[in-house]
């Protein structure tokens, strides 16, 4: 079965040319472009005035940071022209080890979104952290052969590439004997240590906040990944990189992204549209978001409208605003006008992912359990700033005759980070400031890269009240206030993402990013997503973990009192 595209105008991502050419597809790839005429095909589609791009690529994804399984994700972006997407499935490998890794490659085998899965380098992010499950490299080694496998997802532990530590090395020696890609993550790092970081394999981050910390890296060798999900922003810093001579070395990706926020913004394509209200070839945009992505990670025949590629297609209203009229995955229909066309879900509820859909083992917690011995001088604060993932250490007196230490006209709010995977009852408690709270309190499951129960709030018993909420549920978001749960988005997989549409879940959000206004939290600020954050051992400089409060730089754990 053929079908011509006839009369577009399609955008060249070699040449960088938009040429009115027609386009023939057929069994799933591009059989060619140019002089084709009505008779080559079973099926015409005249597409006057509109152009013909390849399908966009998010190059960097974990598919439970957006809440949903990888069909609803799939409901959610073709719409928006995203044709496929490489996930690293480290948050589930976290809670449930290779259980996760098989997991989410049988729910995203045959969508009509193409899912690649890189293989979670870290689990758990590093020593301090007590996730689910730990990974070595022969836990990973049999996944290479797997043909959605393009190779090592970030390599989050750049103290152990540095150090030379052997169970890092062999990670790394397996992906390149494999012939794989290997991601990077190293924010800040520069000079001579990531000239380190780099030889050891490393080709690619995206976590680069500033365009200098970027440009070094291009200019390093590396690609370098643009930056725009729910919590970390990173595109307006990084608007220099969309210009010669850095430009063909970058990709765009989302990171973290909320259902809501797919749904009202856009995906890839909302990322095209800022950079060219911000004046930026629309061309070099869809560059970076198609060919160069699967440059990045060697995926051959993908990424371009040209003869042999996979027919990923998108049909576009619009250049500059990157309007997506239609968009076709290996040559079928998979969205029009914005709605995406029914296609069956693979089934995932069953005894063989027992672990999966049952991930809590904790017992109950009281206002007790989140008591803060009294401190002499001050104290270690955690300070967060919106729409960035690195936090800063801030020394602060606390009146602990008041409240435990809460101090809600600073800000001053309690935290705690309790683990949840093996019963041993370990958290640590400190204090966190940035979030807005000035009642009640809020607490999740998702707290990278462990996934422990995380708590923030105004005092104990809401705390504990939030707390065995998300218990009860066996993973969500919780707020309470006055001992009652007052909003929630529950998520049972793994304690990590929902079985509902992302229309559903988008509303649950709402209701909860309405409550924590309401609790004081101000608009600036989404606070599910910093406090999933919070605990992050691999984003400096501070962080809190099950066993209390941790330098990221030396890797050690800090003591509450900063005197």
């Amino acid at each position: 079965m053929k079908t011509l595209f006839k009369n577009g105008t399609v955008v060249n991502v070699f040449t960088g040319e938009l040429r009115r050419e027609n386009v023939l597809i057929g069994d799933g790839v591009i059989l060619g472009t140019g002089d084709y005429t009505d008779c080559d095909a079973d099926t015409v589609r005249d597409v006057t005035g509109r152009f013909l791009c390849p399908g966009f690529i998010d190059g960097h994804i974990h598919i439970e940071s957006t809440l949903l399984t990888p069909a609803e994700l799939a409901r959610a972006v073709l719409p928006h022209g995203t044709a496929a997407i490489v996930a690293d499935p480290h948050e589930i490998a976290n809670v449930a080890g290779t259980d996760g890794i098989d997991f989410m490659l049988q729910i995203s085998e045959g969508l009509p979104l193409q899912v690649y899965l890189m293989l979670p380098s870290c689990v758990p992010a590093m020593p301090l952290d007590e996730s689910g499950a730990k990974l070595d490299a022969a836990d990973l080694k049999p996944y290479y052969t797997h043909p959605r496998v393009p190779g090592l997802a970030e390599m989050m532990n750049y103290p152990g590439v540095l150090a030379g530590a052997d169970y890092v090395l062999e990670k790394l020696a397996d992906a390149k004997a494999a012939g794989k890609v290997i991601d990077g993550h190293a924010p800040l790092l520069t000079g001579r240590d990531l000239d380190r970081y780099i030889a050891a394999g490393i080709q690619s981050d995206h976590e680069c906040s500033s365009a200098a910390e970027a440009i070094e890296r291009v200019r390093k060798g590396q690609w370098l990944m643009i930056r725009q999900g729910t919590a970390a922003r990173n595109l307006s810093a990084l608007l220099p990189l969309f210009d010669a001579p850095y430009a063909s070395r970058c990709l765009l990706v989302s990171d973290d992204k909320h259902p809501e926020e797919l749904l009202s913004d856009g995906h890839i394509d909302a990322m095209i549209r800022t950079a060219v209200r911000a004046g930026k070839s629309a061309v070099t945009c869809i560059r970076m978001a198609t060919l160069q992505a699967a440059q990045c990670f060697s995926l051959r025949g993908v990424g371009a409208v040209a003869p042999g590629y996979r027919a990923d297609l998108n049909i576009l209203r619009d250049l500059d605003t990157a309007d997506v009229e239609a968009v076709y995955t290996r040559g079928i229909p998979a969205a029009e006008n914005g709605v995406c066309f029914a296609f069956p879900a693979p089934q995932y509820r069953s005894a063989r992912w027992n672990r999966v859909l049952h991930s809590f083992r904790l017992d109950p917690l009281t206002a007790e359990d989140f008591a803060v011995p009294p401190q002499h001088g001050k104290c270690r604060i955690i300070g967060i700033q919106p729409g960035e993932l690195l936090t800063e250490e801030r020394h602060e007196a606390l009146d602990f005759t008041q409240n435990n230490g809460i101090d809600t006209a600073r800000d001053i709010l309690k935290l705690a980070v309790i683990e949840r995977h093996r019963g041993t009852g370990h958290r640590g408690i400190g204090y966190i400031q940035g979030i807005g709270l000035k009642r009640g309190a809020i607490a999740a499951s998702v707290s990278h890269d462990a996934h422990n129960l995380i708590v923030i709030g105004t005092n104990d018993a809401d705390m504990a009240a939030a707390a065995n909420r998300v218990r009860a549920l066996e993973g969500g978001f919780v707020c309470a206030e006055n001992g009652a749960v007052t909003a929630e988005l529950p998520l049972p997989i793994a304690g990590l993402m929902s079985g509902e549409s992302a229309q559903t879940v988008a509303a649950q959000n709402r209701r909860l990013n309405e409550t924590v206004r309401a609790m004081g939290v101000p608009e600036n600020v989404a606070p599910f997503m910093n406090m999933a954050f919070v605990s992050l051992t691999v984003i400096p400089a501070i962080k809190m973990t099950t066993h209390g409060l941790a330098d990221v730089a030396t890797q050690t754990l800090l003591p509450l009192s900063a005197e």
